[in-house]
């Protein structure tokens, strides 16, 4: 691995490559909402060029300065079944409850304009292990032999979350085969079952490279059944998951890495036992994918979508829970208004 820092065009931002095709530390920057635009500018421009960058000594952050850095970048969203940890975009994944995220994913594809980048923080973590690994998608279509990037760009792929959450995101054992526990799971990661098509081969929409758009939520191939259908998913998968398109992250507390999610997969390593590991994830609004034939992705279940993120644009429901905020105040206060008179009355 390369020891030699790079700066950007646009400001003295300093590199230094973590991997030969994947990722980048970025040093002596300290993520905020005050950070000046050229340095947002620079920060963006390597994340399409390096997929994922990592910044050391992030503790000053909490979840308000985590959203405020996030708005520099794009438009926060919440999970679109999971309810947030801070009642405004903040996704925690806490190894305690059991969730050990040890799969090949591209967060939340099973929605049709799922997420465009996502920003983690590392709070708690093991004494050892809890590693995070990503992928570079594109570098993966690019090693496709020619006929295979022909079969890729032909091919559409059924992504959903109605699928065996205990077996995928691997529930520690004893609550695996709890069958309370295992339903509890479902109830929240499926509490709308979604399924979405998408092209296997994406268009990213700055780069213009073709991605891969597989992972962990795409469960079968349009038009091709069975077994095909996954040994298609499979192969296609091998080349994303290849080690030379990986980099591996050995996480310490106050790390924040950000990856482009339209460019990548991602596996959380699960080898560290029963030790705590909790980190914090917020994800930006993303835009419809589009395949090499221009084809955009599509909804395909359920019939009768909620206005959520990933189907509804993140401004539009942002406007939306600061009017029912809105509603809620003013009905809270003349519940109190009524009280008052009530008591004055008595």
């Amino acid at each position: 691995m390369s020891t030699a820092t790079t700066t950007t065009a646009t400001t003295d931002l300093r590199l230094t490559p973590a991997a030969g095709r994947i990722g980048a530390i970025v040093h002596d920057v300290r993520l905020g909402g005050e950070l000046p635009a050229e340095t947002v500018a620079a920060i963006e421009a390597a994340l399409y060029e390096h997929k994922v960058l990592f910044f050391r000594d992030q503790q000053h952050l909490d979840d308000a300065g985590h959203e405020a850095f996030a708005r520099l970048l794009g438009h926060p969203v919440g999970h679109p079944t999971v309810p947030s940890a801070d009642g405004r975009y903040v996704f925690e994944l806490d190894a305690t409850k059991g969730v050990r995220a040890n799969n090949w994913h591209t967060d939340v594809t099973f929605v049709p304009s799922y997420p465009k980048a996502s920003i983690l923080r590392a709070l708690e973590l093991p004494p050892a292990g809890g590693s995070t690994v990503w992928a570079n998608t594109a570098a993966a279509y690019q090693d496709l032999p020619e006929p295979l990037k022909v079969l890729a760009e032909s091919l559409r792929a059924v992504h959903t979350n109605d699928y065996d959450y205990a077996a995928s995101l691997a529930l520690r054992p004893e609550l695996a085969d709890n069958a309370e526990i295992a339903n509890l799971f479902r109830q929240v990661f499926v509490s709308t079952a979604f399924k979405t098509e998408h092209p296997v081969v994406r268009v990213h929409p700055v780069t213009g490279e073709k991605n891969l758009l597989l992972g962990a939520f795409a469960q079968r191939i349009q038009g091709v059944a069975g077994a095909d259908s996954k040994a298609l998913i499979a192969l296609f998968q091998r080349y994303v998951e290849r080690l030379e398109n990986t980099v591996r992250w050995d996480w310490q507390v106050g790390d924040v890495a950000i990856w482009d999610n339209r460019a990548t997969q991602h596996y959380a390593v699960n080898d560290y036992g029963d030790e705590p590991r909790l980190v914090r994830r917020i994800t930006l609004d993303g835009d419809l994918p589009v395949g090499v034939d221009g084809a955009p992705s599509r909804l395909l279940e359920p019939a009768e979508p909620p206005r959520v993120a990933g189907l509804v644009p993140a401004e539009e429901l942002e406007t939306e829970a600061a009017e029912a905020a809105k509603v809620a105040a003013a009905q809270a206060a003349g519940a109190g208004a009524a009280v008052t008179v009530t008591a004055d009355r008595g």
